[in-house]
């Protein structure tokens, strides 16, 4: 599915967010708290843009971005060259990577989309260094409030059709809303990161209450 929408997925982001998630992916990466020479994972990277703001705000990091859909990868790795970031294959379930190799960790829209939350996070929490830190932008469920209907009709309704005009698949954007309502709320997640190990942790909602940032170290 996610090798459907590769050439359109950002700009579908940017369409659907009102360019927000820009903003989002530059909260992200300065909660990293990257210095220089550190070593950045971004994980469910996509077409790599939160490798790409690590760069932008640390130039001196070593980021990689890595995927489980090589069409995505292909996409981000033909839009722009950059020698310092690395692009890897990867499964979120099992990272090949060893452990205690990176300084942060870094994923945006990736834990909605995996089978086990809870072993996404311990993977991240294994390649991280004693210290290091974790950051995760990912949809959250909405508590019921009076703008419900308003936020209902843009995910079940307008994303959806958006993307079958933007990209070509509604599926992909139907998809979306359904597992943004299926997903843990805000406060589950956080509970989930403390489970394994993760401490300091908290997060931020936006958009209305619709998405969240959370962060921790280990």
């Amino acid at each position: 599915m996610f090798a459907r929408i590769a050439r359109r997925y950002d700009l579908m982001n940017r369409l659907m967010t009102a360019g927000q998630d820009r903003r989002w992916r530059r909260e992200v990466i300065r909660r990293a708290a990257l210095t220089a020479g550190c070593r950045l994972l971004d994980i469910g990277a996509g077409t790599g843009d939160l490798a790409r703001e690590a760069l932008h705000q640390s130039p001196d990091c070593h980021p990689v971005a890595a995927d489980f859909t090589l069409e995505m990868m292909r996409v981000g790795k033909n839009r722009v060259t950059l020698p310092r970031l690395g692009w890897s294959a990867a499964d979120a379930l099992c990272l090949p990577f060893i452990s205690g190799v990176f300084d942060a960790v870094v994923s945006g829209f990736l834990l909605r989309n995996v089978s086990d939350i809870q072993r996404a996070l311990h993977e991240q929490h294994r390649v991280l260094v004693p210290g290091g830190r974790i950051v995760v932008l990912d949809t959250t469920r909405p508590s019921p409030n009076l703008l419900s209907p308003l936020i209902n009709f843009h995910l079940y309704t307008v994303i959806p059709i958006l993307g079958q005009v933007v990209t070509g698949s509604r599926e992909a954007y139907t998809y979306l809303p359904e597992t943004t309502d299926s997903f843990l709320e805000a406060e589950r997640l956080a509970s989930l990161m403390i489970q394994v190990g993760f401490r300091e942790v908290g997060f931020r909602r936006m958009m209305f209450g619709t998405i969240a940032i959370h962060w921790g170290q280990k």
